[in-house]
Formats: C-alpha cells, sequence, structure tokens
C-alpha cells in the first residue's frame, strides 16, 4: 500500500511539473504552425469522432484521444524520472495530500497544447495557457521548482519518446511520425532551457 501510495505521489509530481508548464493565464503562446500536407493531429487520428474510452457515452477526436493517452502515458513515465523529480515538488506534494486536480488539469492543459502545436482546429482542443518561457520560470509560475536546463530537457523529450511507445508509435513502425513529433518538441526548446 505504501509504496502505491509513493508511485501515485510520484506520477502527481510529474503531471504538477507539466500543468506548471501548461496552466491557463493571461499570457498565451501559439505552438510552431505545422507544414502543409496532412498535419500531425491527422497523422494521430484527426478529426474522427470515437468513443473515449474514459468517458462513458461520449464522442471525442481520435486525434485527441491519441494525444491524451500518450500525454498521460508520458506524465507516468516523467514521474517516475528521478531526473526530473525535483521539478514537480508542487505537483507531488498536492499527490501526497491525495489532491489529483493539478494532475488532471495538468493532462488536459498538456494535451491542449499538443493539441493545437499538431494542427487541431477544434476550438474546444485550443491551448490558452501561459507562453512556455513564464510556464517554466519559478519567478512567474509557483508551480516548477526550477529552472530547466538542457541535459533535463531532453531527458524529458525522451520520456515523452517512451510515452509513445507505450502506445504502439515507435521508430521501428512509424518513424517519420516519431522525428516529427520530436521536432515540434524541439521548437519549445529556446524557451523552456533557461539555465
Amino acid at each position: 500500500m505504501k509504496k502505491s501510495v509513493i508511485v501515485a505521489a510520484i506520477c502527481l509530481t510529474t503531471v504538477s511539473i507539466f500543468y506548471t508548464s501548461c496552466k491557463k493565464s493571461t499570457t498565451t503562446t501559439t505552438p510552431t504552425p505545422t507544414p502543409a500536407g496532412p498535419t500531425l493531429y491527422t497523422r494521430v487520428g484527426g478529426t474522427a469522432m470515437v468513443s473515449d474510452p474514459t468517458h462513458a457515452g461520449t464522442m471525442i477526436e481520435q486525434g485527441r484521444l491519441t494525444l491524451r493517452s500518450v500525454v498521460d502515458s508520458s506524465i507516468n513515465v516523467i514521474a517516475a524520472d528521478a531526473q526530473l523529480q525535483p521539478y514537480f515538488t508542487v505537483l507531488f506534494a498536492e499527490l501526497g495530500a491525495h489532491n489529483t486536480s493539478g494532475l488532471t488539469a495538468l493532462s488536459q492543459n498538456f494535451t491542449d497544447f499538443m493539441c493545437t502545436a499538431t494542427g487541431s482546429t477544434n476550438a474546444a482542443y485550443g491551448y490558452g495557457g501561459k507562453s512556455m518561457k513564464d510556464a517554466h520560470n519559478p519567478s512567474y509560475n509557483n508551480r516548477i521548482s526550477m529552472k530547466v536546463n538542457a541535459a533535463d530537457f531532453d531527458k524529458f523529450v525522451g520520456d515523452i519518446g517512451t510515452g509513445l511507445a507505450k502506445n504502439g508509435v515507435n521508430s521501428t513502425n512509424n518513424a517519420q511520425l516519431v522525428n516529427d513529433l520530436v521536432a515540434l518538441l524541439e521548437t519549445t526548446k529556446a524557451d523552456i532551457v533557461q539555465r
């Protein structure tokens, strides 16, 4: 039981970090537009409506469902990553107190960011959070414990790759999609890495 609580706390801390970087605010950022041709959003499922497995009786776009699944898997990977845990002390403290609201918000906001960044045109999935620069600066966002360095950013991108693989997307079966998603994440590096 104690081990389950610790694992849950770690997962929540990881989510808190992402929540910190994606929490809604009045300062917004627009992710880099995707090139002409099928958008990444289309390539991960697009606008086809499917049943939402976590909300019975609700329909969701396949693209959002795919991205949400990857985000949630990645949050769990990041929460278990000792190198990245120090960034999420606020989230882990919330999880330790059985408060999952920060984790839920992190998942939704990070998914919104990914939907917008990959080319979704559904206004319901639009990202309205802080700029990446402000979201990753403790002076502007008290949910992140310290500024990010390049090695930790690279580790984060690797953990997202693990989240992709947990959802059946890897360099063996879809190298171009993985490379394009990693390239998309790399466009945020200059704003996120601040030390």
